[in-house]
């Protein structure tokens, strides 16, 4: 290798890792191209032994991953928007590797790797955690268009992906690293080292196959479901106050075309009612929800889930949050939600409250601590500043032979140790509710519609999603698609879907599951500490 290779190796090599996993990412065909692109990555950390110089190379091949995949979150009125998110994701994406570097610097490579798998899965739970969170680029979403090849979630969750992904890279690096001191390289492809890697590649996919064959439905009582796509322009149409009525129409006309005497739920888009908000207390005097029932009347069997912006108002005083809003008629301070009801032709209305809101969309991280900065939260839903996030119901529970749901909003259903807990508690059906056409026809909305797949493999429930925009579908137990719908098309769809009782592994013991990185992560770190202190006491008592 030339000098100036030589040099310049440390640039490409980040240059070649941002590519890889942007190239590896849903919804490119290249899933399996995932698994190199943190070889480059490592060897860098091996090549780089300035901390500074190593820090601004897996940056750079973060932010190539994270704008190359996530580029259309910017798409919006506020294109800085995308920037920033992307900037800050990529920094926060660095932390587990600048781990893995200062570890190698102090330990054995074998540690050195562990630290990496801990640390990096650490912080995926992490990022499923808190306030800022953004867990769109977890690891295990890779596999969202390769459902064959992760059957085996029913066990893990994309918890179990992030890992493979990483096992994968380091046992690829290490046998690279043995080739380099001498292997020559056949021996290396074909049995020497290179069959580590390929064992561990082959052998999950063997388990998804046996897994899946093992879940095969056999025929049971089911339900008819509904799924609209009215297809309401988000920007120039769905918040006008003039056309509230006119979008109603549209969503009942199309119910219409397809609901029979059979339908049990019927599914509308996320925010399709009540677009400048309504009283919770009210809302059985609102004109849609008394069009709704009238509607139902000829279909007493149905229920409809929609989406609807609410609020909520805190009479009793010390009862408001810290997201509370004050009134300009002096009255109680009032949360607005982003809300999921239940619609049927009882009075029982019930109410679920968006609980996984965007950060700098729907919520400002934090604003306990900085309560002037309520206000700052983007304008999209069609209220301004942040949502509250006093619980709702968990699910909307039902008698037989409906069966509970959950219906997730949006970008709820990115979430697997969350989705999971709502089917723990109970609920039979996945429902989710989305409008997707902030982002326009991008990546955005079909990234988002493949990860839901992931959910239905997870909690082996049948997911109905109604996209405003588009995609709107059905989502088998095993992952496959049903009547995917065109982009920017109104459109209504009905499927039978059966009634889910049986409870995964993961389900069961997702919450040991998500925090067991977390763990391992606190109990290395206190190692390291106490490594740290024994040998400085060596060193103090040995002068």
């Amino acid at each position: 290798m030339n000098q100036t290779l030589r040099k310049r190796l440390p640039l490409l090599l980040s240059l070649l890792a941002g590519g890889l996993m942007w190239a590896a990412w849903p919804t490119s065909p290249l899933t399996f191209l995932v698994f190199t692109g943190f070889v480059p990555l490592l060897a860098i950390a091996d090549k780089v032994n300035n901390r500074a110089k190593y820090f601004g190379l897996i940056y750079l091949a973060l932010w190539i991953w994270n704008t190359g995949t996530t580029w259309w979150v910017g798409n919006t009125t506020v294109p800085a928007s995308g920037i920033f998110a992307n900037a800050f994701n990529a920094l926060l994406m660095s932390v587990p590797l600048m781990g893995y570097k200062i570890t190698l610097e102090r330990h054995n490579r074998l540690t050195s790797y562990f630290a990496l798998i801990v640390y990096w899965l650490a912080f995926e739970y992490i990022h499923q955690e808190w306030e800022l969170s953004w867990p769109w680029l977890t690891l295990g979403n890779a596999f969202a268009m390769r459902p064959e090849w992760v059957q085996w979630y029913e066990y893990t969750g994309t918890l179990g992906g992030s890992l493979w992904v990483l096992l994968v890279n380091i046992s690829l690096y290490a046998a690279w690293r043995k080739r380099k001191k001498g292997t020559d390289a056949g021996s290396f492809l074909l049995w020497k080292e290179g069959w580590k890697p390929a064992l561990l590649l082959v052998i999950p996919v063997v388990i998804s196959f046996i897994v899946a064959v093992m879940n095969v439905e056999i025929k049971r009582l089911t339900m008819n479901v509904v799924v609209v796509q009215p297809n309401i322009d988000p920007y120039d149409e769905k918040f006008s106050t003039h056309s509230a009525q006119e979008q109603l129409a549209k969503l009942l006309d199309l119910t219409r075309s397809q609901i029979g005497a059979d339908t049990r739920f019927v599914i509308w888009p996320e925010t399709a009612l009540f677009t400048q908000g309504a009283w919770e207390h009210e809302l059985n005097y609102q004109p849609e929800v008394q069009a709704i029932r009238n509607f139902l009347q000829l279909y007493p069997n149905a229920k409809i889930i929609t989406g609807a912006s609410t609020y909520k108002q805190y009479p009793v005083p010390g009862e408001a949050p810290a997201t509370a809003r004050t009134r300009s008629d002096g009255g109680p301070p009032y949360d607005a939600f982003n809300s999921a009801i239940q619609i049927d032709t009882s009075s029982n209305i019930q109410i679920y409250h968006k609980a996984k809101l965007v950060p700098g969309v729907e919520l400002t991280p934090y604003m306990r601590y900085l309560p002037f900065m309520k206000k700052l939260a983007m304008d999209f839903g069609g209220i301004t500043g942040s949502y509250g996030l006093t619980p709702g119901v968990d699910i909307f529970s039902n008698p037989p032979p409906y069966g509970n749901v959950f219906a997730a909003i949006c970008y709820e259903s990115v979430y697997s140790h969350f989705v999971a807990e709502k089917v723990r508690q109970g609920a039979n059906l996945l429902v989710v509710s989305t409008n997707d056409g902030w982002w326009g026809n991008t990546q955005g909305h079909k990234q988002h519609m493949q990860y839901a797949r992931l959910r239905a493999i997870e909690t082996r429930r049948w997911v109905a999603r109604s996209a405003n925009t588009g995609t709107s579908c059905f989502i088998s137990p095993l992952g496959d698609v049903i009547a995917p719908q065109p982009y920017w098309e109104p459109a209504a769809i009905k499927y039978d879907v059966t009634n889910k009782r049986r409870l995964t592994f993961y389900v069961k013991y997702s919450g040991f599951i998500a925090k067991a990185p977390l763990i391992f992560c606190i109990l290395l770190l206190l190692y390291t500490i106490v490594l740290r202190v024994i040998r400085r006491s060596y060193v103090e008592n040995n002068q």
